[in-house]
């Protein structure tokens, strides 16, 4: 066997890996750089990863990195057929200098990732492997460009009519390869499961997009002896993750510690905290913890639930080492605000540890805090940082830390690209699911995907809710493993704790909130608009929260005539471009968080947006009615914080559109039907017009299951309403749901399945919906397209009106493809989303990859016309939908 690279046959030695001049790199070269890269990987992983791979793959404690590293370099012996050699022009004649032949059927095969798992089918087996056991390691590492393939086409991969000089180069390349490697023992598995495989997936594409890289790994042989060559490439891979930001793993919590003591570190207060009660029996639960666990949060807004989810991973994490900690919400904004925090509680824990920690979704970049921890990476002293490699598209939840919206954690679950490298990502790590009341059944059912992938993957979960319907807990548990009979009866607030040593739980008591006396109101605009001012005019914050951006749109502008310039109003919606749109949440922060400068008069106009996560504080609000679980959310925003309120509003009072208890308010008109399902909102007006008082928290779970558990309505209801409610609406939800949940199981991968069975009719796709079949989506509703606002004139097309221009048919610069990509919004109306996906992108667009997956919103004196729909970009409302008024001719 070589040892040497001048002893390898020299077909094999001259195969290409990347093109470059003067020879490329070598297959054999790039194969042990990317194994230099995953063995350090795994180094820097917690041992207990390590662990859990090694009872995966059937390998002793001691075996187990070497043979994964091996596995893994193995990713590109496909290169080494004609389809690829002839890729690159002076390689095929390289090749052909050396007595290699090419024909132009031998060339029929050129998916060398696909050809990988074919050719090495006559490689492995002979080391005495199991089969399935090569099959499965063979699907993992020839996904490394996005996609797992099935067995038919590994089957089909292998190049034909090759001539023979071809399998005895290869045959060098192999032995030369792992006899370098050299692992020891052989695996006891007989074959792998569907994690398994996944999780070797995600681990192959990190490390090839590492040892890809010839700023990191130039293109050449480093020494002579081939193991001479892998133990640099280990060195210039441990650079490499120094450059990322890629630091060994540490724990966060090192000593013993009392609740009072770390709960005081989250928040960065001095002197003594006292814990809230949640926090008390949370942290009684998880000093008893064994193994990965899932530890469920039912609990009123405002007790410190997130607190208590930081304060879980430091426990969790020392007793399971844990990698990390990735908290999921409902949307953008929500995973904003609680950005802040995140970086409060990591700087506190850090110490000299250097963090990683990414906000994840698609406007992160344009964070001002998270371009900061990007200018500051590297710089001494800096314990909290954020990685622009890491933030790089697919690869965010590689980071040990992050926040980000529900759907980031939900894309692991589904065939998108590289969904195995988000898998990778969550593995052994603490996934915090905020709000889990707050999605419908498709959504939730691919939560359930979800938490089946953490557990089998070692993870643990803390999932948080304030109002959660029976149903929909008994649910997730079960995802879990969780069954029914093993829940124990508790009471509202809850906690319950699912792990090795089984299931236990606790109730406790919260503090009483004031009681919000329920004040009815008609459901048309000019009620709720004179209903907010008048409450307005006397003193103090409000917030009017409404179920669509159109009726927001239209109450701000009945407000803004109605109103004296002594009110500061605001308007909050998803319809505003990203940049105006991250303003805007500041601003509401700034204004109604704990410590924003607080108006003496203000009001706040907003949608859903406002309604979760958000820590503001309002003396009173007016809301449309929502399902009653959203409507409790809302109202947990009323005098949430301690402090004086004006005398008018001394009493909580929550003003509900459509709560007029004598008849069924109108969900057509209102648009409120399409937003929610017509059954829970008649059954949360049937049963809310009843309640002239809340009283939270007691009132919260008993609502709650009220309406989602098929309660009796009220005996004195309007018969009409009755029977729509019973009937129609009521079978309208019962298919509604029966056809989500279907849904969800046809697109949702399952961790059960044989690996070879696992991508059988589950549509590949992306989260822009590339590729083949069906879309791969995280919520169901209205197809969306991501549009970016541009101002044309006769100089060109500018980001802000008056310039600069730029020529849209002509590539940009990465400074004004940034200024574009700040700008975007996606809309929903289906007339809008048909006609943009018509048009065809310009250079400016097409050929940036910021901007290709977006299209241009051309405005001409700021709008922009789809026959006789208008569409308006408004600096103070967003985007408006509007008639052309214009006479026809």
């Amino acid at each position: 066997m070589a040892a040497l690279f001048s002893e390898l046959d020299v077909r094999a030695r001259r195969f290409w890996a990347k093109s470059g001049e003067p020879t490329g790199h070598g297959v054999l070269a790039h194969m042990l750089d990317v194994a230099a890269v995953a063995e350090v990987l795994l180094a820097y992983e917690p041992e207990r990863s390590r662990q859990w791979a090694a009872q995966a793959f059937g390998l002793s404690g001691d075996d187990a990195v070497r043979w994964l590293a091996a596995l893994v370099g193995l990713h590109d012996f496909g290169k080494a057929i004609p389809g690829f050699q002839s890729k690159w022009p002076q390689g095929q004649l390289d090749d052909e200098a050396v007595g290699l032949s090419f024909s132009e059927r031998s060339q029929s095969v050129t998916d060398h990732a696909c050809a990988s798992a074919a050719l090495l089918w006559g490689h492995l087996p002979r080391l005495g492997l199991e089969l399935m056991w090569v099959w499965g390691v063979l699907q993992a590492i020839s996904a490394h460009h996005g996609y797992n393939f099935a067995i038919p086409e590994m089957q089909r991969a292998k190049p034909p009519f090759e001539a023979p000089e071809w399998a005895a180069a290869r045959q060098c390349l192999f032995e030369a390869y792992w006899c370098a490697l050299a692992p020891q023992g052989v695996p006891g598995a007989i074959e792998l499961s569907t994690p398994a495989v996944e999780w070797l997936a995600g681990l192959t594409s990190v490390a090839d997009w590492i040892g890809s890289n010839p700023v990191w790994f130039p293109l050449q042989e480093r020494s002579d002896s081939l193991v001479e060559h892998f133990e640099r490439a280990k060195g210039l891979a441990r650079e490499a993750l120094a450059a990322i930001g890629w630091s060994p793993h540490a724990r966060l919590l090192n000593e013993p510690a009392s609740t009072d003591w770390l709960i005081g570190r989250i928040v960065r207060r001095e002197g003594a905290v006292s814990a809230r009660p949640l926090q008390q029996y949370g942290d009684r639960l998880l000093e008893s913890v064994q193994g990965p666990a899932l530890l469920l949060v039912e609990a009123p807004m405002g007790e410190g639930k997130t607190e208590l989810a930081f304060l879980a991973h430091l426990r969790l994490q020392a007793a399971n080492q844990h990698r990390g900690l990735y908290v999921a919400l409902p949307t953008q904004a929500t995973g904003s605000a609680l950005f802040g925090r995140a970086l409060t509680f990591l700087s506190a824990f850090a110490a000299d540890t250097r963090l990683d920690v990414q906000l994840v979704h698609g406007g992160a970049g344009f964070d001002e805090r998270v371009q900061h921890l990007h200018d500051i990476h590297g710089m001494p002293g800096e314990s909290i940082t954020s990685s622009a490699w890491f933030s790089q598209r697919r690869r965010p939840l590689l980071s040990p830390y992050g926040v980000g919206t529900i759907d980031q954690a939900l894309f692991p679950a589904l065939n998108v690209k590289h969904h195995f490298v988000r898998l990778w990502g969550l593995a052994n790590r603490v996934v915090v699911l905020d709000e889990v009341h707050a999605y419908d059944t498709y959504t939730t059912g691919l939560i359930e995907a979800l938490l089946r992938w953490l557990k089998a993957l070692g993870s643990s979960v803390v999932l948080m809710s304030a109002t959660l319907p029976e149903q929909r807990r008994a649910a997730l548990l079960r995802a879990w493993g969780v069954m029914p009979d093993a829940i124990p009866e508790l009471s509202y607030p809850r906690l319950l704790l699912a792990d090795d040593a089984g299931v236990r739980g606790t109730a406790f008591a919260s503090r009483p909130l004031p009681p919000i006396h329920l004040e009815p109101l008609a459901e048309d605009e000019e009620s709720l608009a004179a209903c907010a001012a008048e409450q307005v005019a006397q003193g103090g914050c409000g917030a009017l929260i409404v179920n669509t951006v159109d009726r927001a749109q239209r109450l701000y502008r009945l407000l803004r005539e109605r109103l004296d310039g002594a009110v500061e109003l605001y308007l909050f919606h998803a319809r505003f471009p990203a940049d105006q749109r991250a303003e805007r949440e500041r601003a509401v922060l700034e204004r109604f968080g704990p410590g924003g400068s607080r108006p003496r008069r203000a009001l706040l106009v907003a949608t859903q947006v406002a309604e979760q996560s958000l820590d503001v504080d309002f003396d009173f609000m007016l809301t449309d009615l929502a399902p009653v679980d959203l409507i409790l959310q809302r109202a947990g925003r009323l005098h949430r914080h301690q402090r004086t309120r004006p005398a008018a509003h001394e009493d909580a009072r929550l003003f509900v559109a459509g709560l007029l208890p004598e008849r069924l308010p109108e969900l057509t008109a209102t648009a409120w039907e399409f937003v929610y399902e017509p059954y829970i909102l008649g059954r949360t007006w049937a049963l809310l017009s009843r309640e002239p008082t809340l009283r939270l928290p007691e009132d919260i779970d008993r609502l709650v299951q009220a309406v989602y558990d098929n309660d009796e309505l009220p005996a004195d209801l309007d018969e009409q309403a009755r029977r729509y409610i019973e009937g129609e609406a009521l079978g309208q939800h019962f298919a509604r749901r029966t056809q989500e949940r279907q849904q969800s199981l046809n697109i949702a991968l399952d961790p059960a399945e044989e690996p070879q069975n696992t991508y059988i009719h589950k549509p590949r796709g992306s989260e822009e919906g590339e590729g083949l079949g069906l879309t791969n989506r995280t919520r169901l509703g209205d197809d969306a397209i991501g549009l970016v606002p541009v101002h044309v004139t006769a100089q060109g097309w500018a980001v802000a009106a008056g310039g600069p221009f730029f020529d849209p048919g002509l590539p940009l610069s990465d400074e004004v493809a940034k200024a574009l990509f700040a700008r975007q919004l996606r809309l929903s109306r289906a007339a809008v989303v048909k006609h943009f996906q018509g048009i065809e992108a310009p250079v400016a667009f097409a050929e940036h990859p910021l901007l290709r997956h977006l299209k241009p919103l051309p405005l001409e004196e700021g709008r922009y016309a789809i026959g006789s729909l208008v569409l308006r970009l408004d600096e103070e409302q967003g985007v408006l939908y509007e008639k052309d008024s214009s006479p026809t001719a």
